[in-house]
């Protein structure tokens, strides 16, 4: 796959995002059956950061074979193609933020993933019937959807820092930056948790750690509205 990604409308249900997944595809699954997802006829759009922290990371080939399942490429997806490239990697900190699983496993299964990672585009957009919605795992680097767009399908000229932007930047939190970005209804980026999904202009932060003590927020790309799914409650006894 290219690093940048359209998809049509769905015309026969319902489309949906989430946050970060970060192994934990189960909780997921509960969340989704929760709200009753339809894989027949509804899609689930992640921002990325399907592994690493959880227990069920193998299960992210699974999902990444799914018609109705669509991901962008994480920092966390970067980190292990980075290390099957071989390029420099400070794996103790790899180890901490949950990547001791790929890197203990064999190196047939680490090539199995990082094939699978690199076919993750950097960015995609959803046709939903009033626009475009956007997905990127941590920010858009530029004002425009556009932009991206044509950076990404080599169209303009290689820009520094561009693709760290797209993974790991923070900073239009950090800011508060409100500015938003044209050329779409609105973004949606994981990659830092909070303890609630929050919109800066049309910026939609929905990493709500699910796969840590928060829950997995997913977002109807036809109304943009958060829907939060709470955890289930622990049984009394």
């Amino acid at each position: 796959m290219s690093r940048f990604a359209h998809i049509p409308l769905n015309t026969a249900g319902r489309d949906y995002a989430v946050g970060d997944i970060h192994g934990h595809f189960s909780r997921l699954q509960a969340a989704l059956d929760r709200i009753g997802f339809d894989p027949r006829r509804d899609r689930l759009f992640s921002v990325g950061d399907l592994v690493d922290r959880g227990p069920q990371n193998e299960q992210a080939l699974k999902w990444l074979g799914q018609p109705w399942f669509f991901a962008v490429q994480g920092n966390h997806e970067a980190l292990a193609i980075k290390l099957c490239e071989g390029g420099t990697l400070d794996l103790t900190m790899y180890r901490n933020c949950g990547g001791g699983w790929f890197l203990d496993s064999s190196a047939e299964k680490k090539r199995l993933f990082a094939s699978a990672f690199r076919r993750m585009p950097l960015a995609l957009e959803v046709q939903t019937a009033d626009g475009l919605v956007g997905l990127v795992h941590a920010d858009c680097p530029f004002g425009s959807w556009n932009t991206l767009r044509d950076y990404l399908e080599d169209r303009l000229p290689a820009e520094p820092r561009v693709e760290e932007i797209c993974q790991w930047s923070r900073t239009r939190l950090r800011t508060r930056n409100v500015l938003g970005v044209d050329g779409v209804r609105a973004v949606l980026v994981g990659h830092t948790p909070l303890r609630e999904p929050e919109t800066l202009g049309n910026v939609m932060h929905i990493d709500t750690a699910g796969w840590s003590e928060g829950f997995f927020t997913l977002v109807d790309l036809q109304t943009l509205q958060y829907l939060n799914v709470p955890p289930p409650k622990a049984p009394l006894g």
